[in-house]
């Protein structure tokens, strides 16, 4: 079933719904207007990615799922609930974006067997495909976790069916554990832009 309470709709693409009571009042902006008006999942941001406009959505569409003012998909939900995307914090005296992985930033280092290394940064190469470095939150000991397949099989990010059907097999939406290798399997497409991948989703599969 559905955020909306139903069994008809595709979980994983429905676009955002509104209740009752903020279809009356008309109180969206221009962008998550244009995503409800097209059923256009909120992690296809329809605005440049890390762009202001970008952030803005996603902190808007959080404030009224908050006050269940607006349903989404299960992909959408994820974000919302699970990161501060939209959100600002501040790091080393600068307000920095929260959740949003850019090339140019570098937020958190650590060492890792004697060398400098980007915390929750993936990267090409390793064992596998893909590779990022992870603090173990109950060690506090950093971790290499290499992920991603070696069989020669393509990642199908910009294809809806095929993301729910690797979600629905590797249960993504149970992956909750950053220090293995299917947490990040199944956030692959939020870091397509940093993997070389095609597709600039914010989410997830």
């Amino acid at each position: 079933m559905c955020g909306c309470g139903c069994n008809t709709c595709d979980v994983a693409t429905k676009g955002p719904l509104l209740n009752e009571s903020i279809q009356k009042h008309g109180m969206l902006s221009e962008g998550l207007s244009y995503h409800v008006n097209n059923k256009k999942p909120l992690y296809e941001n329809i605005f440049r990615y890390g762009s202001k406009k970008y952030l803005e959505l996603f902190k808007e569409a959080r404030y009224l799922y908050s006050r269940n003012l607006i349903d989404v998909n299960e992909t959408d939900e994820e974000i919302l609930k699970e990161s501060d995307l939209g959100e600002y914090g501040l790091y080393e005296g600068q307000e920095v974006p929260l959740d949003l992985i850019l090339e140019e930033q570098d937020l958190s280092e650590a060492e890792y067997q004697g060398k400098k290394v980007e915390i929750g940064k993936p990267k090409r190469g390793g064992a596998k495909k893909f590779y990022v470095y992870v603090r173990n939150p109950k060690t506090k000991k950093i971790k290499k976790v290499s992920f991603g397949d070696t069989s020669g099989l393509s990642a199908k990010i910009n294809n809806p069916k095929a993301r729910k059907a690797f979600a629905d097999r590797h249960d993504c939406k149970n992956k909750k554990d950053k220090t293995k290798a299917g947490y990040w399997s199944c956030r692959l497409p939020r870091y397509a832009k940093l993997l070389g991948l095609k597709g600039s989703y914010s989410g997830y599969w």
